[in-house]
């Protein structure tokens, strides 16, 4: 008599096995699904306006300047005029309401003035607050360092080539600005984030012609001794490279001149790189109090940089594999000697 074995057992434990390693790998995307995003989406698009406590006096402005064209009534024809918003000019509500200042009046930096329309010439001349004129001294603040960071920033290269004309606001736009995008969840916007903040003059030649008379420089052809340009460009910050890193602050201001850039690769691909010093610094401590321990270490985003980086999770999880298909192909061919 013929015995045949019967080793489907074996091929069930394999599939769920490779099935439980496919779950285990898409564990991070699978926390926040696209459903979520939309809802997020959905959310900042619908504004509840009454949440906003100084919203009835900020739509007093934002009916001209929340849109692309606004009407007003010519005093002297008594005619209704349409007239186009310069774009400079234009707040996206959207994103105001979800700034760091949307709780603020208009008129708490602006002029009183501005309340009358038409407005006045000469208010357009009026001097901008920058974030000493709110921020410091201010107990509330404190954690911010807003008076370092103003320290590091007049010895950057901008505040040093560009003196008064170069302000805050260049970099960090007050009606749209907002903190939080620094602690976000996702990395990759949080690197996204920071580095539009450099672009936003650096391939804007509208912007950049108004503090130099240099021709715009070519970002890629300026960065053509960097290998691999597009995942740097991707995955690092340009202030990782461009700044006197500052372990203190939560991002470094002192910007560098060309010459001092980091240029030196075991300067970010090293262990206690400067990369942990500034990018990756917070991110497992916010996993862990966010995911709990296990979850927090192991699902991290947190990148694993150059030659000294741990792999013992990988190398354990290697040799836990292996044994698992060993014992099921030892236990399949067992099955079948004992069959004969």
């Amino acid at each position: 008599m013929i015995y045949r074995a019967n080793i489907r057992p074996a091929w069930v434990v394999l599939v769920l096995l490779l099935c439980f390693a496919l779950a285990f790998t898409l564990a991070k995307t699978t926390d926040s699904s696209p459903g979520d995003k939309t809802e997020k989406q959905e959310n900042i698009i619908k504004i509840d306006l009454t949440k906003f406590k100084n919203s009835e006096n900020n739509e007093h402005c934002l009916k001209c300047h929340g849109q692309s064209k606004y009407t007003y009534e010519n005093d002297e024809t008594k005619k209704m005029v349409n007239k186009r918003m310069y774009s400079e000019l234009i707040i996206n509500r959207n994103e105001f309401y979800v700034s760091n200042h949307k709780g603020f009046k208009c008129t708490d930096c602006h002029s009183e003035d501005y309340a009358a329309f038409p407005h006045a010439g000469n208010l357009r001349m009026e001097s901008k607050p920058n974030c000493l004129d709110c921020h410091g001294g201010d107990e509330k603040y404190a954690k911010f360092q807003f008076e370092k960071i103003d320290t590091n920033f007049m010895a950057s290269v901008h505040s040093q080539k560009h003196s008064q004309d170069f302000t805050c606001w260049m970099c960090h736009n007050p009606h749209t600005y907002k903190i939080k995008a620094r602690t976000n969840e996702n990395l990759k916007e949080t690197i996204t984030y920071d580095n539009l903040i450099c672009l936003n003059c650096h391939s804007d030649i509208t912007k950049y012609e108004l503090l130099t008379d240099k021709r715009k420089p070519n970002l890629l052809d300026k960065h053509d001794w960097l290998p691999n340009q597009a995942s740097h460009f991707t995955n690092v910050r340009c202030i990782e490279c461009h700044t006197q890193n500052k372990d203190t602050l939560i991002v470094a201001h002192q910007i560098v001149p060309k010459n001092l850039a980091v240029k030196k690769c075991e300067s970010c691909h090293a262990k206690n790189s400067i990369l942990y010093a500034s990018l990756y610094k917070y991110q497992v401590q916010e996993n862990i109090s966010r995911k709990g321990w296990v979850k927090g270490l192991i699902l991290s985003e947190t990148a694993t940089i150059g030659p000294d980086q741990d792999n013992t999770l990988n190398i354990i999880s290697i040799v836990i594999f292996t044994f698992t298909i060993a014992a099921i192909l030892i236990h399949a061919f067992l099955r079948i000697r004992n069959s004969k």
